[in-house]
């Protein structure tokens, strides 16, 4: 059998889009689960576009989301002279010509068309093809520029089997005699895209469906090389929630931007890898060997697939839980310090106290970058608090002393642990004749300064008894002032 090779092959003209992530990602699942390999090649012959801060985003992209390639990178603007002689043998062969027509004249015959309510193709009256082999050396020797047209065959149709749409037919009279080579002497993507795929060994192309209108284009090019095409398989384009096609304005669409907010690689190649292919059954958690050992073009599906960032964040939230709590601690350590929360040093020195916050944290991270509003109050006393909070909680008659009575409880523990501070605050409450809930939240507006946290038990064994009772003295410091300073304004 032959060996499955594909190839992901985007232009450095921005950065790696999450929908081209999508189509890498499926060309490398492909190949290993095939047993084959995978190319990476950049087109950069569009030399105004592309820049070499580009190229370093879509390789830093690609190494992010682990999609290793096999061989070197393959750059076409190293390949320049291939495609050039690859046009010159279609056109020693017959199948390609030079054009001399200026693009004013071309215009003006698309204008007269239109006028005629007609689309316009230059296969129409091939000028430049009737021109003969002295008018065109003449035209050459006078620097005329020119480009290089494929001949489409003027009978017939081109028909190629899509591993997604099925069988594509395409009648001949519906091309145009296309550029393959431009006046510069650069290819076009038609012909690079053929001349590269045919001398890598590429056996199956994988890519969005945007593409499935060049496919005919492609199969002509190598009938003309006398090459057998590869296997196609066009992918639906991902679309945003107002299910238009993703774009900027639906929020990040660079690979980079989402690693910056906190994703995990693994989770973000599981959740692309489901837009718009499925393994067969119900499952959305699958580890980059599941994907593999289960990814077959037949699971690609037709319908364009939506990207939803709540399922992503879902997703990202259990590889989150999965992770071990010192690798989760290393990886937050950059949003920790970058915050100031935290230093490298005290990190290190507090490797215990800290990994019992993550192991609290863990459960409620969907981002890691969701650490430091999440962690925030361990590392630092609140100075303010919820506004919400203040109203619900603290402006009840007797709330600075029902905190003062619970520090008083707190001050005799000598275990500051869950199993000893949980009897204290529920016999508390029973005291009061309330709810527990009664007595919690408030306590959690003192200690955190939100109304939102992980058990309130937990949180206080991991603060510590000092923290715990200067918390609850700043914060019944605080209701007594603004007390009286209603009062004063009253």
């Amino acid at each position: 059998m032959t060996e499955v090779r594909t190839r992901f092959a985007p232009s450095p003209t921005g950065y790696l889009h999450v929908g081209g992530a999508r189509t890498a990602i499926f060309n490398w699942l492909y190949a290993r689960h095939a047993g084959g390999k995978f190319f990476l090649r950049i087109e950069d012959t569009d030399a105004a576009r592309s820049g070499d801060d580009m190229v370093r985003a879509i390789l830093e992209g690609m190494q992010w989301l682990g999609l290793e390639w096999d061989d070197d990178v393959i750059y076409q603007s190293q390949r320049l002279e291939k495609y050039r002689q690859t046009a010159q043998d279609l056109i020693e062969a017959g199948s390609a010509y030079k054009c001399f027509c200026s693009k004013e004249d071309l215009q003006q015959r698309r204008e007269a068309a239109a006028v005629e309510k007609r689309d316009y193709r230059y296969r129409e009256d091939r000028t430049c093809l009737k021109l003969s082999a002295k008018d065109i050396l003449a035209r050459e020797q006078a620097g005329q520029p020119y480009v290089v047209r494929l001949r489409i065959p003027d009978s017939g149709e081109t028909t190629f089997v899509d591993q997604v749409y099925g069988e594509i037919a395409v009648r001949h009279s519906q091309l145009d005699d296309f550029v393959i080579l431009r006046p510069d002497g650069y290819p076009t993507y038609h012909l690079a895209v053929v001349v590269d795929d045919h001398d890598m060994g590429i056996t199956h192309i994988i890519r969005g469906d945007d593409h499935l209108s060049n496919t005919p284009k492609h199969v002509l090019l190598y009938e003309a090389l006398q090459r057998t095409p590869p296997a196609f398989a066009h992918v639906p384009l991902i679309l945003g929630p107002d299910k238009h096609r993703l774009s900027k304005r639906h929020g990040a669409t660079a690979v980079g931007e989402y690693e910056k907010q906190g994703y995990l690689n693994r989770a973000m190649v599981n959740f692309l890898s489901l837009l718009g292919w499925s393994p067969g059954d119900d499952r959305e958690i699958l580890t980059t060997d599941e994907l593999i050992q289960t990814f077959k073009l037949s699971g690609i599906n037709k319908k364009s697939a939506v990207f939803d960032e709540t399922k992503l964040e879902w997703m990202n939230g259990q590889y989150i839980m999965k992770l071990e709590t010192q690798a989760l601690v290393e990886m937050v350590t950059p949003w920790l310090v970058e915050a100031g929360l935290v230093t490298v040093d005290f990190l290190k020195e507090n490797q215990t106290w800290v990994a019992a916050i993550m192991k609290l944290l863990q459960p409620r991270l969907k981002k890691l970058s969701d650490v430091v509003p999440a962690a925030a109050y361990f590392f630092r006393a609140p100075t303010e608090y919820d506004d919400k909070g203040i109203r619900k909680y603290w402006q009840k008659p007797g709330a600075s002393q029902q905190l003062q009575a619970l520090s008083d409880r707190f001050s005799s523990v000598n275990d500051f642990a869950t199993v000893q501070l949980e009897p204290i605050i529920r016999t508390f409450a029973e005291e009061k004749g309330v709810g527990a809930g009664k007595i919690i939240h408030p306590l959690r507006l003192a200690l955190t300064g939100t109304t939102f946290s992980p058990g309130i038990f937990e949180v206080m064994e991991i603060l510590g008894k000092q923290n715990v009772l200067h918390r609850i003295e700043s914060a019944v410091g605080y209701i007594e002032k603004h007390r009286l300073a209603n009062k004063e304004v009253a």
